[in-house]
């Protein structure tokens, strides 16, 4: 698996940010069509009953920007099934659960020693952690885990089945 640089990440946003409604239907559909369990996980009520409706768009949209960066980068990823996934969530839950910080942030910093794609998991970490700049954090401190362990699921199921 090919790293993904931060440069991709973030011209990707810029090209989000500038899709119209149709545009994002689109990117959406073909990311539900290439990755339908990835796709069927962040969209499950079961899994995300307890977080807002912002937060559950906030992890859909994550979720899309991780998936087409790695595929800009890597090209097609194979696709990734209901077992691999529920597996990587639990073992992100597991990592958080075992940490010894009470400190939310300190806890993700244990998550960059066995990352390969540290600009993409450093995406994710900023999406939950509160910015000094940004007035109205979509993310609210309860559904902080539940959004993390979500998408950095999301980023391990889709970059570990190559190499």
């Amino acid at each position: 698996m090919k790293f993904v640089p931060a440069e991709t990440i973030d011209a990707l946003l810029d090209e989000l940010e500038e899709y119209n409604d149709e545009q994002y239907e689109q990117a959406m559909q073909a990311f539900s069509e290439a990755q339908p369990y990835v796709f069927s996980y962040l969209f499950s009520e079961e899994n995300f009953h307890l977080l807002t409706e912002d937060e559950k768009g906030y992890i859909q949209y994550l979720g899309l920007v991780i998936w087409m960066a790695v595929e800009r980068i890597n090209g097609k990823i194979p696709v990734v099934d209901s077992e691999t996934i529920g597996q990587a969530e639990e073992q992100n839950y597991e990592r958080i659960e075992t940490c010894k910080s009470r400190r939310f942030e300190e806890c993700l910093e244990s998550f960059f020693e066995d990352t390969s794609q540290e600009a993409l998991l450093s995406f994710v970490v900023e999406a939950v952690t509160e910015d000094d700049e940004e007035e109205s954090l979509v993310v609210t401190p309860a559904g902080r885990e539940t959004v993390f362990v979500a998408v950095k699921t999301v980023l391990d199921v889709l970059t570990s089945n190559q190499s």
